[in-house]
Formats: structure tokens, C-alpha cells, sequence
């Protein structure tokens, strides 16, 4: 069976809102790759609303969507991080943080009208964003001499292959991309190309 080598994230920075009896929720979403810039993009929007009460957000990576976490920021367990990690998981989105500011309106929203509030500002946001498929890749390394480029080449050309560094030295040099369902074949076809080393170095 073949590995799931999709999965669906977000092209670009989306925003979204809903308010609720004087409170106003902003949500914010990003495509991310990392808990890295989690980190960054939470201390943007805290910078950009440092007046607000709450910033919510959850977030999930990985093409096998396991890593995720969710996060309440204050307000009652349960009523803000679940609901925005349940509109993540409702779109089938990774790669992806979506933070929900919110602004006191003076009056109380109750649990129900918090979860409701996080989860239909989440929704708004999303349904904001340009939804994209991308593919999983693995990265692999060759190393081959300057007498084998037009082999090597005629792989990658044929096989749509996106080369991602080139050193052509003493021995040429060469970082590219393929499909992860696709990897072991074309591991394969360079393998065979004499006078070539192959080594993969990661899953993007």
C-alpha cells in the first residue's frame, strides 16, 4: 500500500472575525513547518494587540498530522484552543497555526458562547485562506562525476524531479527533491548510474 504522500495546508496568511455581544474575536492563520515560527508568529500578533485579553491559538504539523497542541490562553479550559484545533481538524489542514485574539465586550459569553465564538471565528478565518494540496517530498544527495551529468540529468528532466542545490567541482554535487511515493524508483534508477554515490538526508 502505498504511503499518503498529501496533505492540505494553507498558501498564505488568512484573517477572520466574529463578535459576539461586544466582544470581538480576530483570527489569524499561518502556514508554518515548524514550533519555531509558532513562537514568532504568537509574539507578531501579541506585539500587534497588546491591549487584547486573550490569544488563543492552536496549531497542527506534519503530513502525518500527529503533532498538534491547543491552547486557552486564560479563558476557561477547554472553551478556545479546542475549538480552533477542531476547525483545523474539521478543514483535514497541517502545517498550519491559527490564533484567535480576543477583546472583552463587557459581557460574560458563558462556556458555550466562548466555544462557539473560537470555533466560528476559526471557521471564519479559514474559509478566508487559499486551501492548497501539497505533496510529501524526500530530499536525497548524489555525488557523481562531470562524465555522468547527462544521465543524472536525464532523470531528473524525466522525471520531473526539483533540484534544490548544485556544486560542480571536483565532483559534481547535486540536492533534489522527489515525491515520496516515487523515492525508492528513482533511488533505484541513480543507484545504477556507475560511479554514483546516493544518500538521503531528509522528509520535507
Amino acid at each position: 500500500m502505498l504511503f499518503e504522500d498529501t496533505y492540505l495546508t494553507i498558501k498564505e496568511p488568512s484573517e477572520g472575525l466574529y463578535k459576539d455581544r461586544g466582544s470581538k474575536f480576530l483570527g489569524f492563520a499561518f502556514p508554518i513547518s515548524n514550533e519555531e515560527e509558532v513562537k514568532q508568529r504568537l509574539i507578531e500578533i501579541k506585539k500587534l494587540h497588546p491591549s487584547a485579553t486573550h490569544h488563543c491559538y492552536a496549531y497542527r504539523l506534519g503530513a502525518d498530522k500527529l503533532a498538534f497542541r491547543a491552547n486557552d490562553d486564560g479563558e476557561p479550559s477547554n472553551t478556545a484552543g479546542k475549538p480552533i484545533l477542531g476547525q483545523i481538524q474539521s478543514n483535514d489542514l497541517t502545517n498550519i497555526l491559527l490564533i484567535v485574539v480576543r477583546y472583552f465586550g463587557g459581557t460574560l459569553l458563558g462556556v458555550g458562547g466562548l466555544i462557539n465564538a473560537y470555533k466560528l471565528a476559526a471557521a471564519d478565518t479559514i474559509a478566508n485562506s487559499s486551501i492548497i494540496e501539497k505533496t510529501v517530498n524526500d530530499v536525497y544527495e548524489i555525488s557523481f562525476d562531470y562524465l555522468q551529468m547527462n544521465d543524472i540529468m536525464k532523470i531528473i528532466k524525466d522525471e520531473e524531479l526539483k533540484i534544490l542545490g548544485q556544486n560542480s567541482e571536483l565532483k559534481c554535487l547535486l540536492t533534489f527533491s522527489v515525491r515520496k511515493n516515487n523515492s525508492s524508483t528513482i533511488y533505484d534508477r541513480m543507484n545504477k548510474i556507475e560511479g554514483t554515490e546516493i544518500k538521503y538526508l531528509k522528509t520535507i
